[in-house]
């Protein structure tokens, strides 16, 4: 319960408290949604069918009773975050236009560069 406190940033933006999300809700939000999609009663050809929201939501309460996790706006602000942060690192792994991404590098890579 204490690694919770930190959860709940004081600052206020325009649209409100902003929340900081801890590494074991991170976690957790991310084995959920895995499960989901292994169990397959949520999946759609296209991603998540509707109500995958609130059955996470569901979920995360058993193990983070106290994080307030709500879908809406929770789940919906750190799974665009997820989406956001993690496309390129997805992009490089599946193999998606790697092309690009190599040969820009290559050529913005000087003799100097310790990584080259």
């Amino acid at each position: 319960m204490s690694g919770f406190s930190q959860s709940i940033a004081s600052s206020q933006n325009s649209r409100g408290t902003k929340r900081k999300w801890v590494l074991k809700e991170d976690v957790a939000l991310v084995v959920y949604m895995v499960d989901l999609y292994n169990v397959g009663t949520y999946n759609a050809d296209t991603g998540f069918k509707v109500g995958y929201l609130n059955e996470l939501e569901r979920m995360l309460e058993k193990v983070l009773p106290h994080a307030m996790l709500k879908a809406k706006p929770n789940l919906v602000s750190r799974i665009r975050t997820f989406k956001r942060d993690w496309a390129i690192v997805y992009d490089i792994l599946s193999g998606k236009d790697n092309r690009d991404f190599r040969s820009s590098h290559w050529e913005k890579c000087s003799n100097s560069c310790r990584y080259c």
